[in-house]
């Protein structure tokens, strides 16, 4: 198999995950959208719920074939490499919650949106940390290492949670931390309480599907996409969902809290579905579908943002009685009905980003950090 093939099983398979999680991210309405596109309200899980730990996946993967470019460089500048891009993705997080850095009042003034209540954690935040932890890990020891670091992260995360709170949303040791370090004002309200579901803590059991993303390639790598490979990838995806559900019984499957069954859950579903888009790429032939997720998985990053940047200016333009993004869902696709005009908007705002990324990669402009 050749590194190009290789490449574009993971690319398609990235910009899967990143098409969905811009539809997810965008919908119309939430109050009349379908379940699977909704995160589960605490514990269980649903589609979506998928989309944020691929996402950590397909980074490992990514971060297995970038490490290796490393490997003649002295120390110094590897970790100048590995602690800019962190630096860089964190700061992009940070900002694109801040921005547009202001709001408009109800007579029509431009008013500053003070630090003292911008959100500190996040999407890319985490993504930056997971990524620089498990950088920072594979460098220094290698596979084994990170597979013990994997390990100490759920164990150690478990305990903590066990022996300082609870399982709620407002009493776990998660919370309980993120209030102590950076107060409620830099949290997410979403929730209706200051909760971040991407906060300190859970990023160490996150850290767990870079990992895993991290070990899949280089087992890809190593032992090619034969039909044992694929087997083993599948086999491997199978036990790690048994284990799950056993978990669950003691441990419950929840996103917010990046449970360990829910890591369990998450890569295994990944180490499922991984393998079959290998083997419709590599054995059956069927390319005529992968062009248009390639497109994501090459500008993954830009277009993420992008879709970000869509949304908040859509919401930030006042139109009618509310934002301009409300007045379009309700004119031009609720009359196609509630709940599919939901979807359709968040697809006509995934298309878009896709149409731009199209452009970038018939011009070979890619963004890179």
């Amino acid at each position: 198999m050749s590194n190009s093939s290789r490449f574009q099983s993971l690319d398609v398979f990235r910009g899967m995950d990143v098409a969905l999680m811009i539809i997810v991210n965008s919908l119309g309405s939430y109050e009349t959208a379908w379940s699977p596109l909704l995160h589960a309200d605490w514990d269980g899980f649903t589609l979506t719920d998928l989309v944020f730990p691929t996402f950590l996946f397909v980074v490992g993967n990514s971060m297995y074939f970038s490490l290796g470019k490393y490997q003649g460089m002295g120390t110094g500048p590897v970790l100048a490499k590995i602690f800019k891009r962190t630096a860089i993705i964190f700061l992009l997080g940070y900002l694109m919650y801040w921005f547009p850095f202001f709001n408009i009042s109800d007579t029509g003034d431009l008013v500053f949106r003070p630090w003292s209540h911008t959100r500190i954690f996040g999407v890319l935040q985490r993504i930056a940390l997971c990524y620089g932890l498990v950088a920072l890990v594979v460098h220094f020891f290698s596979t084994r290492g990170a597979i013990a670091f994997a390990v100490v992260s759920m164990v150690g995360y478990q305990l903590v949670l066990w022996l300082f709170g609870d399982l709620t949303m407002a009493g776990n040791a998660g919370t309980k931390l993120d209030l102590w370090l950076v107060g409620p004002d830099h949290l997410y309200h979403g929730e209706g309480i200051p909760f971040d579901p991407e906060g300190l803590l859970s990023t160490f059991p996150s850290t767990v599907n870079v990992i895993a993303g991290y070990l899949t390639a280089k087992f890809i790598k190593e032992k090619g996409v034969g039909f044992e490979a694929i087997a083993r990838l599948m086999i491997s995806g199978a036990v790690l969902l048994l284990a799950a559900q056993w978990l669950d019984l003691f441990i419950p499957i929840n996103k917010k809290l990046w449970s360990n069954s829910y890591v369990l859950h998450t890569v295994g579903l990944d180490l499922l579905i991984l393998p079959v888009v290998i083997y419709l790429i590599e054995h059956a032939g069927r390319k005529s579908w992968t062009p248009f997720f390639e497109v994501f998985g090459k500008n993954t990053l830009f277009i993420y943002l992008l879709s970000e940047f869509i949304v908040i200016i859509l919401y930030w333009i006042p139109a009618g009685d509310g934002a301009l993004y409300s007045w379009i869902y309700k004119n031009i696709f609720q009359p196609l009905g509630s709940y599919t005009g939901s979807f359709l908007f968040g697809a006509w705002i995934m298309l878009t980003c896709w149409l731009v990324g199209k452009l970038l990669d018939k011009k070979k402009i890619y963004v890179k950090v």
